[in-house]
């Protein structure tokens, strides 16, 4: 019984005997094999031939001191094998004592505890590594917090600079568009101008002719005609100052009062290339504005059109406004019969300096200033859209129900 009992302890532990020098007289399979010695090896030799350099010696002092004193002691110890690797092993030293009570020898029992040892280490190390971790992102996270505050911080500065640039940059936009259409507007004065100044110059030389027939009733009714076509020339020039007179108030007035601006200013040159317009006005809707700032929209708006007719070669040149109204909004559709507007831009055909017109034709900020007179100056809005003979520009106004006399 008792040498089964021997058997199962040793085939289950690491066990050796030494003497009570340290010497070891006995050691059992599981100690060779761990340690990677034979038995003939090991019998004979302190048993400090395991011993790892790296256990302080306070600690082998304080195990004899234990056993000396005839006292278990037990610890988890770090050895040192034959090939220099290093085991860990669970170790309860014995005294075993002669019947006088002498220690007689000491008995060690061991089991390899390396995996769970290492284990140990490997999760210690773990928790260092996140403890610097942890450290570090705190610093991190407050370094981070600190960034967004000194971003917030002038966040609202940079804000009112990107703000004031915008507004820069519409000033020069607006400028620009103003200064294209003083330069259409010249255009469409030399087109007025253009046919006075001939019948001027014919009825100055038949003036010329009546004198020296001495006709007077001819002569007067010659200066008279020259007369009228100086004054309606004169007129034409009013017109044009007016229209770009700056800081006029907004006041309510007639929709047809402004496209009946813009007609009067393009008449001369639609007729020139027989561009046919039609008006269909439902009733007489007032808005709240300033009247040349909607006839500059409109005026954008037709010169478009007439540039469409001449780029695609048309034949019939037609052009309807229609002016409609429910009981919010004025709408002024403004439909022609030049082709309609590519699918692929139509809907940049409002972005500034987007054109498709040739460079020497057009500058891309009419459509742009004319969508922000409707958004900024009346609280409307402009669409368009192809129909199946050409473009639409429908532009919606809030209709205008107050009263109409002037304060």
């Amino acid at each position: 019984m008792f040498k089964q009992y021997k058997e199962a302890i040793e085939s289950s532990n690491i066990v050796s005997k030494t003497d009570i020098n340290g010497i070891i007289t006995f050691v059992n399979d599981e100690f060779c094999k761990i340690s990677g010695y034979s038995r003939e090896e090991l019998i004979g030799q302190n048993h400090n031939i395991v011993r790892h350099p790296d256990v302080p010696k306070t600690k082998f002092k304080k195990l004899w001191d234990t056993i000396l004193a005839k006292k278990t002691y037990k610890s988890t110890v770090k050895n040192r094998a034959k090939n220099g690797s290093t085991f860990y092993v669970n170790t309860t030293i014995v005294p075993i004592l002669n019947k006088d009570g002498e220690i007689e020898e000491f008995i060690a029992i061991r089991y390899d505890v390396t995996h769970e040892v290492e284990l140990k280490k490997a999760l210690e190390k773990k928790e260092r590594e996140l403890e610097i971790l942890n450290k570090t992102l705190e610093e991190r996270v407050k370094m981070q917090t600190q960034k967004l505050y000194n971003l917030n911080k002038h966040l609202e500065e940079r804000i009112q600079e990107e703000v004031k640039k915008n507004e820069e940059k519409q000033k020069m936009l607006f400028l620009q568009s103003r200064m294209a259409s003083l330069g259409q507007m010249m255009a469409n004065i030399a087109h007025q101008w253009r046919q006075p100044l001939t019948e001027l110059a014919l009825t100055l030389f038949t003036m010329k002719r009546a004198a020296h027939k001495s006709d007077l009733k001819e002569f007067d009714a010659i200066y008279n005609d020259a007369k009228a076509m100086i004054q309606n020339m004169s007129q034409t020039i009013e017109n044009f100052i007016n229209f770009f007179k700056p800081d006029k108030p907004k006041i309510p007035f007639p929709v047809i009062q402004s496209i009946d601006e813009a007609l009067q200013i393009l008449k001369k040159s639609f007729q020139k290339d027989y561009i046919d317009i039609n008006k269909y006005i439902n009733g007489n809707p007032y808005v709240l504005g300033i009247s040349n700032e909607l006839s500059q929209v409109i005026i954008n708006i037709l010169q478009n059109a007439k540039d469409a007719f001449l780029q695609h070669d048309c034949k019939e040149k037609k052009i309807k406004i229609k002016v409609e109204e429910d009981s919010n909004n004025v709408y002024i559709i403004i439909e022609d019969s030049a082709g309609g507007i590519d699918n692929s831009v139509i809907e940049r055909i409002f972005e500034p300096y987007f054109t498709t017109k040739h460079a020497s034709k057009g500058t891309g900020l009419g459509l742009f200033m004319s969508k922000l007179i409707i958004e900024k100056s009346f609280e409307g809005t402009i669409e368009v859209s192809n129909t199946e003979e050409g473009a639409c520009f429908t532009i919606i106004l809030p209709l205008y129900t107050g009263s109409t006399k002037e304060t």
